[in-house]
């Protein structure tokens, strides 16, 4: 026994001695070390096992998702196909997903859902997590990528022209037929990732999609989808992530002249949860 408590004695001032050197505690010393080796020993698995996965997994699974949007329905190759695209790519980078406030969500209701932007990985999360049949408004650029383009275009994604705000705004008009009936649309307000992981402001285009239809604001802020992949790098690496849906805001409470009001009450809602991470 004397031998034991010797031996953990031993080990602790150890880890108490390297913490010191390192920051002050052994989770600094650990981030340090994963920093320094971790890189290193991930490189190999990141383009040997998940970059062609990632591509197999799209090759294989795109074709299903279409097939399955032109013979049954895009809504249920929404919440099959791509849901599970999401989560296996997922599970082989590693990337865990933690989510609060899903009881927050009503079965049936469609959402405005507005996110913050820090990663590519941000669909994933989104696409594999937050459990609603989801339209996604993206540039229309994407519409011209290869693959993506066509698998997006038959499940009934939203391509907009934001350097033409007529267009634009054609295009958002056109679009609500398809939010209904449970079916939702996901914005990204900032625009574009965030560089640095601070919140970017708000354009009000999704705002003023809500307000149009009636349908009620979904924030959600996602954290930590950075620390996985910035914006710009390739330097891919595994890790936990948080998704957290908020209250709903019903827009039926506010006036067409009050959409800054709606804008400022989601961001600070965002914000406010970024900022206790």
């Amino acid at each position: 026994m004397a031998f034991g408590n010797g031996t953990k004695n031993s080990v602790e001032a150890y880890l108490r001695r390297y913490a010191e050197e390192w920051g002050g505690n052994v989770e600094c010393a650990w981030d340090r070390v994963w920093g320094r080796f971790g890189r290193f020993l991930y490189w190999p698995y990141r383009w040997l096992v998940v970059a062609p996965f990632l591509g197999l997994s799209t090759l294989v699974l795109a074709p299903m998702a279409v097939l399955l949007s032109v013979t049954v329905s895009p809504n249920v190759a929404s919440k099959t196909i791509a849901a599970f695209w999401a989560r296996v790519n997922s599970f082989v980078t590693p990337m865990w997903v933690g989510v609060t406030g899903r009881e927050k969500i009503r079965e049936g209701v469609s959402y405005v859902v507005v996110a913050n932007h820090l990663s590519h990985y941000d669909i994933y999360v989104l696409y594999g997590w937050l459990g609603l049949d989801i339209k996604w408004v993206m540039k229309k650029e994407l519409e011209k990528v290869p693959l993506i383009g066509w698998v997006c275009k038959s499940m009934g994604h939203i391509f907009i022209d934001r350097g033409d705000s007529a267009k634009a705004v054609d295009t958002l008009n056109h679009a609500r037929e398809k939010v209904r009936g449970g079916t939702s649309v996901i914005f990204f307000p900032e625009g574009t990732r965030s560089d640095d992981g601070s919140l970017n402001p708000f354009k009000k285009g999704a705002f003023r999609f809500a307000h149009d239809l009636g349908l009620p604001i979904l924030p959600v802020t996602i954290k930590g989808t950075r620390r996985i992949l910035p914006k710009g790098s390739t330097e891919l690496m595994p890790g936990g992530v948080s998704l957290v849906i908020h209250d709903p805001v019903d827009v039926t409470a506010y006036g067409r002249g009050e959409l800054g009001a709606i804008v400022n009450r989601v961001r600070n809602t965002i914000r406010t949860e970024l900022e206790e991470s």
